[in-house]
């Protein structure tokens, strides 16, 4: 009690983070993210969950034929009996399994195999004299396959009954080249637990980590076009051929329902990340092809964690010498503006960069006499603004006088704490397939303020993981710390690249105080950009105290509504309709 009081003395807006925070520690123990109900531990909310709220999938009986490939190797007899028989559950009929077993020695493998294959004509068998590796395995089961797409099931992991019927209706004539779905795992008491709703198809995530897992279905000829399997990439070989099919253009189509249930146990990774710690190097090779081919010059490091990873990219040098041009708006509030500048000054590793300061009719004298000095020194641009005050058009104001390659817009109660996190902003925002890009901000104690804006969100638009700790915790949705695409980022510290600014309009000055920051972000993902949540940048972000975040004119809102659509009812492609619109926290949704 004496804590919660201390906590409640430092302010409603601390303690409701201190109890987020609180919540996100319980989510260690209840990693399906879901309330814990009455009588119910995690696991059971999950599965009362499936029961009551999990969508589902219309039936086709008849269309076109998908094949299962199933490798086979030394598969323990409950797991492979378990395997085929959710295949054999399909709800949809038009179907084939095509197994390849790499040479088991284990009688029972065989044994199984044999049976079922007499046992339903579906069922295609075929058994190697020698030990290939997986991939090999895998290209000698595609050989087999006859159906328009194969569907990837490994030899101890469970098809949903609707898995096939679900594939089967995702496919668009000849548009779709890959389909993937949200998975779930199954424990050794065959409980579901730990669903992963994934966001839509979402580039940079998937340059982060394999987040695709299961289920995949990949057209059949496209396999055929880009090369089978690649024995090299054994561990990674799915995750190296969906880059090559991606760099070949292909398209890629999400279906937002639990259709893959993977087994953990203590030999796969998802019951121990660390447990094939080859498919993790297998994994960066296959990455740093795809670079080579797409993004010359960028380079895949390991990340923090176990098949997660890192892409750097290749920042040109201009000639004019400045790489970004950080604009800060300012009134007063001079003991924020002189922590922001201080601390970037101090800690950015970067030196190509000029800093802009708006001043918006400050009217302290301290303010007045520090801003003249920093001009004086060349420490800042100054520019005077002494007008209503209007974000947008301070900071279009701004950009037209910016020589920088890049423009950082910034709040002036930001405290920068991460040397790179100019740099890491700067060449996400130079890639040509990019719009706009926002780093990990803070609040003072180190929970999450802003990663990545999803729109729809509090029936507007919020940022996710607010109030979170910034771990690599996937629960329900991605791992808060995993770099991704979103529609859109926050103002607060926002990058884009300077002619794209230009050629977009800037920002819509008919938005005074907020929702010009989310409409830019719109505008750019309906050119056919991609806006990136940059999470190893890393800022503190004092929020709104030199503003009244309650002081919103009637206007932003009657703005928002007309940009945010169709988003904003319909929901955010980043994120999952099976999540809970009205929880920053990702949970599981309650009613579909």
């Amino acid at each position: 009690m004496v804590r919660v009081l201390r906590n409640v003395m430092r302010g409603p807006r601390f303690f409701s983070r201190r109890v987020m925070a609180f919540d996100q520690a319980k989510l260690a123990a209840n990693p399906s993210g879901t309330p814990i109900q009455k009588g119910l531990d995690g696991f059971e909310a999950y599965r009362s969950w499936t029961v009551t709220q999990e969508p589902r999938v219309a039936l086709r009986e008849h269309g076109e034929l998908i094949s299962v490939l199933m490798p086979t190797c030394e598969t323990p007899q409950e797991f492979l009996r378990e395997a085929i028989a959710s295949v054999r559950a399909q709800s949809y009929s038009n179907w084939e399994l095509c197994i390849y077993d790499d040479a088991s020695s284990a009688q029972h493998v065989h044994d199984i195999l044999q049976e079922e294959a007499a046992a339903d004509p579906r069922i295609i068998v075929m058994k190697g004299g020698a030990r290939g590796g997986i991939s090999a395995a895998s290209n000698e089961a595609l050989k087999i396959a006859r159906g328009k797409f194969v569907v990837l099931l490994d030899h101890d992991d469970l098809l949903h009954p609707d898995a096939l019927a679900a594939v089967m209706a995702a496919m668009d004539g000849d548009k779709t080249d890959i389909i993937y779905s949200d998975h779930d795992c199954i424990d050794e008491s065959s409980r579901r637990k730990f669903p992963f709703f994934k966001p839509d198809w979402s580039p940079d995530l998937f340059l982060s980590q394999m987040y695709l897992g299961h289920l995949v279905a990949i057209r059949r000829d496209l396999i055929h076009e880009v090369g089978l399997f690649d024995s090299s990439m054994d561990g990674a070989q799915d995750y190296d051929l969906i880059l090559r099919c991606i760099a070949g253009g292909a398209e890629v189509h999400h279906i937002s329902r639990v259709l893959y249930h993977w087994r953990q146990h203590a030999g796969s990774t998802a019951g121990n990340a660390d447990s094939k710690p080859y498919a993790h190097h297998a994994g960066r090779a296959a990455l740093q092809r795809y670079l080579d081919k797409v993004y010359p010059g960028a380079i895949a490091r390991d990340g923090v964690n176990s098949f997660c990873y890192d892409v750097r990219y290749p920042v040109p040098q201009d000639s004019r010498g400045i790489d970004s041009s950080i604009i800060i708006p300012t009134r007063d509030g001079l003991d924020l503006l002189r922590t922001c500048i201080s601390s970037l000054k101090k800690v950015t590793d970067a030196a190509r960069y000029e800093l802009i300061v708006v001043d918006n009719g400050s009217k302290e004298i301290a303010t007045l006499r520090w801003l003249e000095d920093m001009a004086g020194s060349g420490v800042i641009k100054l520019i005077r603004a002494d007008v209503p005050f209007n974000w947008s058009y301070l900071n279009n104001l701004a950009a037209e006088q910016a020589r920088g390659d890049v423009l950082v817009f910034l709040n002036n109660d930001i405290e920068i704490i991460d040397p790179e996190w100019l740099s890491r902003l700067v060449e996400h925002a130079l890639r040509t397939d990019v719009g706009v890009c926002g780093p990990l901000l803070l609040y003072g104690d180190m929970t999450i303020q802003h990663a990545g804006v999803v729109l729809g969100l509090g029936g507007w638009a919020d940022h996710v993981f607010k109030g979170m700790q910034p771990l690599h915790i996937q629960s329900n949705y991605v791992s808060p710390i995993m770099r991704r695409n979103v529609l859109a980022v926050t103002g607060a510290c926002m990058a884009i690249e300077a002619k794209k600014f230009d050629a977009l309009g800037g920002f819509d000055e008919s938005f005074q105080v907020c929702g010009s920051d989310v409409e830019l972000c719109l505008r750019a993902y309906r050119r056919g950009l991609l806006n990136v949540y940059v999470p190893e940048a890393r800022l503190i972000h004092h929020e709104s105290k030199t503003r009244d975040p309650r002081d919103i004119p009637a206007g932003d809102f009657e703005q928002s509504e007309r940009a945010y659509a169709p988003f904003r009812t319909e929901g955010d492609p980043y994120y999952n309709e099976n999540l809970d619109y009205l929880s920053c926290v990702p949970q599981l949704r309650k009613q579909h």
